[in-house]
């Protein structure tokens, strides 16, 4: 080995091992989170405010697909989705519900926290959700709901 070979080794060896170098190895090995698992809205085919909330949620990053029904209770009925809660469209995302217009941010929430529920509502399609933008905003509850059937507010809005 000359001179030239060893000086580039060392400094090669210097920098790697330097907390730069450090960092950029880290930087290196961590990869980009996973995208949102997909998502399938059930909602009746003509409801505008329904296609509104899903261009919220897909300008967001998910991926949504439609499914159009003009049996929503008996989708809402199958999924469990307690009754006080029922709106005009039920989303399914991986294990969980989405029934309403609960915004995007609240359902990343879900996803990244894992709770044990069923699911996540905003029941009465309050004015200022996604979907239901209006003049005189209010606030709101996004409701959560287990299994068997029992509340709580999972955030507000």
């Amino acid at each position: 080995m000359d001179r030239r070979q060893f000086v580039f080794g060392a400094a090669a060896f210097v920098l790697a091992a330097s907390p730069a170098g450090l960092v950029a190895q880290t930087q290196k090995k961590s990869a980009p989170p996973p995208p949102p698992p997909a998502m399938k809205v059930y909602l009746t085919p003509t409801c505008g405010c329904c296609g509104k909330w899903v261009e919220h949620l897909t300008a967001a990053g998910f991926k949504v697909t439609r499914e159009g029904t003009t049996n929503l209770d008996g989708v809402a009925e199958r999924q469990r989705v307690p009754e006080q809660l029922r709106t005009c469209h039920t989303a399914v995302i991986g294990p969980y519900l989405v029934e309403g217009h609960v915004p995007a941010d609240v359902v990343q929430k879900m996803l990244k926290e894992k709770p044990k529920i069923a699911g996540i509502a905003v029941p009465g399609m309050p004015i200022g959700s996604p979907g239901m933008e209006g003049s005189n905003p209010r606030p709101y509850s996004v409701v959560a709901f287990k299994a068997d059937g029992t509340t709580f507010e999972f955030a507000r809005k």
